[in-house]
Formats: structure tokens, C-alpha cells, sequence
């Protein structure tokens, strides 16, 4: 099997595409800035035109590191998804995680829409999807200690997941229209979000996610047997499944929270990677994943800038646009695609 040492021009080309995908994010928009002045700013140069500056600084960069941290979040906990539960088309969703931050932002504006006033700031909004993706994240932990079976988990996940949707089904049914209109365009999704304030708690939500998911390589390749050959490589079953899914949480959480329930990227870019990696080692899937959601998520984020256009495309919509055909081709270029897990 090749060793960690032969992927690393894989690496490098997914950094390079990862480097250049973010110069031309910051670039390129409404108000395309050339990409010498873009440079220049990083470096604290400063620009020619002054105004490029505040674009770049205030409203782009944030932006665009929000699309690198969550393509890696999303990506990972995809990769855990599918690993975890043996499942080719698990995601990082699949345990209720995006369907309680609905139900909690549901609760916030439709319920609250119902009353003469909306009143909702942006910070309510976070705080509200981050609370009702904890309550689901407590419940499936709860869960995990005392079921034994993976299956059973994944289908009381799914059945959260209709059950928070039936709820917020009867409260978008009652809400006024301006309270509807408001939940819809949240769960477009948005990258622009998350402001520099809010930077340091999502980064670091983010930063303690991947490094746990990292820790956890070991479990992940023994998770690529049944559980019986897992238990006799010495591998504790419950205690690795609940850090897997609390892993998972904190990543696809967090994103739901500050950007809304972002489609797809978790499904599609760890066969997208496993295309490229022909290694089932998790020392080697995990930092290649993570890099790929990065290249992934700045391409859609580039898509939905819409240049030369005053508009920007929801970036659920282009995720769904760009990751919906590629699930569709696995399924159907690779029929065994549950052999590798």
C-alpha cells in the first residue's frame, strides 16, 4: 500500500487549487479587482483605488475563509458519516445535526412571526440553530451509549430529522408571509455570515473538530472492518463512536449555525477524493478530504458570485447545481460503491 510520502503531490495540487481558488474569490465579483491589487492588500501594501481595500478586507475575506472552514468541516464530517455508518451516501446531516438547527431557527422567526413583531437579530438567528443542533446532539449521544447497533442509529437519526421537519412543516403552514420569507432565504445558505467578530469562535470550533477528527484516525480505519474485527484490534466500539459523532456535530453544527444548512459538499467530496486517493488509510482520506472541501466549496462560492452580475446565487443552490451530478455519476460509473466501506 503507498505510504503517506506518495500523495504528497496530490497535496500540493490541492493546496495550489485551493491558493489560486481563493485569489479569485477575493477578485472577482460585482466589483472585479485585479488580482496584483488583491496581492497587495494581503500583503498590507495597500491599492490602487482605496476602495478596493475596504471591499476586500471587510466584506471578501471574511467570506471566503468562512468557505475554506466550512468546505473542510463539512467534507470531514461527511467522511466520518460514511465511515462511521458504512454508508456510501451517509453525510454529515444524516444524524438530525441540520434538521435541529432548522427547527431551532423555525422556532425563532416562524413562531416568532406569528406575533405582530418579528424580532430577530443575526446573532439569535446563530444562537438559535446552534441550540436546537445541540438538543439533537445531546439526544443522539444519549442514544449511542446505550444502542449498540450502527444501523439503528443512523435510522432514530433520520427519524429526528422527519420529526423536526414536521414541526417546522406546521410552523411555516401558520407563519405570516414576511416570517417565511425570512426562514427560506436562511436556508439558502450564506458564507457572508459570519462577520471578523465571529470569526474566532467559528474558526475555533472548526480548529477543535478537525483535530479530534484527526486523533481519531486510528478508530476510522478499524471502522473500515465489521465491529467484531474492530473490538479484537483493541478499538473501545461506544467510546470511538461517540467521539466520531460528537466530531461531527461540532463541525456540521457550527457551519448550520452561521451559514445554514449547507447541501451536498459532505455527500459528494469524499468520493470525489477517494477518486483521486486510492488508500483507505484515514491518516491519508482525512487531510485529502479536508483540502478537497476547501477546493469544492471556493469553486461554488466563485460560481455564485455570478461575475460581471450585480447578483449573488444562494450557495445552496450551487452546491446542490454542482454536487447534485456528481453523486448521480458515482451511482451510476460505480455501481460497487459500497464496497469501500
Amino acid at each position: 500500500m503507498p505510504g503517506a510520502r506518495s500523495y504528497l503531490p496530490l497535496f500540493m495540487l490541492l493546496l495550489l487549487a485551493a491558493a489560486l481558488l481563493f485569489m479569485l474569490d477575493l477578485s472577482i465579483g460585482s466589483v472585479a479587482i485585479p488580482l496584483k491589487d488583491t496581492l497587495r492588500i494581503l500583503s498590507g501594501s495597500g491599492a490602487s483605488d482605496p476602495s478596493f481595500e475596504r471591499i476586500i478586507l471587510v466584506f471578501r475575506l471574511p467570506r471566503v475563509l468562512t468557505a475554506l472552514l466550512a468546505g473542510a468541516a463539512l467534507a470531514v464530517s461527511g467522511l466520518l458519516m460514511q465511515t462511521l455508518f458504512r454508508n456510501p451516501l451517509a453525510g454529515p446531516y444524516v444524524l438530525g445535526i441540520s434538521s435541529g438547527a432548522s427547527l431551532g431557527v423555525a422556532l425563532l422567526v416562524l413562531a416568532g412571526g406569528l406575533l405582530p413583531v418579528v424580532v430577530a437579530t443575526r446573532l439569535s438567528w446563530v444562537v438559535a440553530a446552534a441550540l436546537g443542533a445541540a438538543i439533537v446532539l445531546a439526544a443522539v449521544l444519549l442514544l449511542a451509549r446505550t444502542i449498540t447497533d450502527t444501523a439503528t442509529l443512523l435510522i432514530i437519526g433520520l427519524m429526528f430529522g422527519s420529526i423536526a421537519g414536521a414541526v417546522v412543516g406546521i410552523l411555516q403552514y401558520l407563519s405570516r408571509a414576511e416570517a417565511l420569507q425570512a426562514y427560506v432565504f436562511w436556508t439558502f445558505g450564506s458564507l457572508a455570515n459570519v462577520r471578523w467578530q465571529d470569526m474566532p469562535l467559528f474558526a475555533g470550533t472548526i480548529g477543535g473538530g478537525l483535530l479530534l477528527a484527526f486523533a481519531l484516525h486510528k478508530p476510522l480505519n478499524a471502522f473500515a472492518l465489521d465491529d467484531k474485527q474492530a473490538q479484537s484490534l483493541g478499538v473501545n466500539i461506544r467510546g470511538a463512536r461517540t467521539a466520531i459523532l460528537l466530531a461531527t456535530s461540532l463541525l456540521a453544527g457550527v457551519v448550520t449555525a452561521f451559514c445554514g444548512p449547507v447541501a451536498f459538499i459532505g455527500l459528494a467530496v469524499p468520493h470525489l477524493v477517494r477518486l483521486l486517493v486510492s488508500t483507505a488509510r484515514h491518516e491519508v482520506l482525512l487531510p485529502a478530504v479536508a483540502l478537497g472541501g476547501m477546493v469544492v466549496l471556493l469553486f461554488c462560492d466563485l460560481v455564485a458570485q455570478l461575475p460581471g452580475f450585480d447578483q449573488v446565487l444562494p450557495i445552496n443552490i450551487v452546491t446542490a447545481l454542482v454536487g447534485g451530478p456528481v453523486v448521480i455519476w458515482l451511482l451510476i460509473s460505480r455501481r460497487n460503491l459500497g464496497k469501500a466501506f
